[in-house]
């Protein structure tokens, strides 16, 4: 007999005598991780810091990008000019391809190379908290072009890190994998 006062009502399973009960109420399948909590939220505070390295070395690429193409000019910082005089730091103008600077170091070309290696370094990253998270691989690859899209690796990241957050806090006693 069910109270008038409470609202909640007790799910049962219908007898064979009432077929017309209400019907039983399965329980949420057990959600599984593919490590500990704890090993999820170091994953994704090491996804979150190359997520935000990544995006800004994407940005210093793009800007790198337009000085290169639209101006002509990279970015050195020592070296000697073809008249033998010292080159600080700053813009040179490359005509032709050829830079009138020798020695020194080419930071436009340094830019290319720690973003491109920082990539490999994000996309780890994402391949660890994706396993840990037992996502599909769809998911995998739009984590990944977070890394590739200016300004797109702070959006997804602060999404999956909101998403990773609350998917542990509502299953803290969650199944590991193995």
């Amino acid at each position: 007999m069910t109270d008038p006062m409470n609202k909640e009502a007790t799910p049962t399973a219908p007898s064979a005598k009432d077929p017309s009960g209400p019907p039983a109420v399965k329980a949420a399948p057990k959600r599984r991780f593919g490590g500990t909590p704890a090993q999820i939220l170091s994953a994704l505070k090491f996804y979150k810091y190359l997520a935000y390295a990544t995006g800004v070395m994407l940005l210093l690429l793009v800007v790198e990008l337009i000085i290169r193409y639209a101006f002509s000019s990279v970015l050195v910082a020592g070296g000697t000019d073809t008249a033998g005089a010292a080159h600080g730091f700053g813009l040179v103008n490359i005509d032709g391809g050829v830079m009138p600077i020798t020695g020194g170091v080419n930071l436009s070309t340094t830019v290319l190379i720690v973003h491109g290696w920082m990539y490999v370094i994000y996309l780890i990253a994402d391949f660890r908290l994706w396993t840990l998270m037992r996502w599909p691989f769809s998911r995998l690859v739009l984590i990944a072009l977070g890394g590739v899209v200016p300004f797109l690796s702070f959006f997804v990241e602060a999404k999956v890190h909101k998403e990773v957050v609350a998917e542990v806090a509502a299953n803290p006693k969650a199944g590991k994998r193995y």
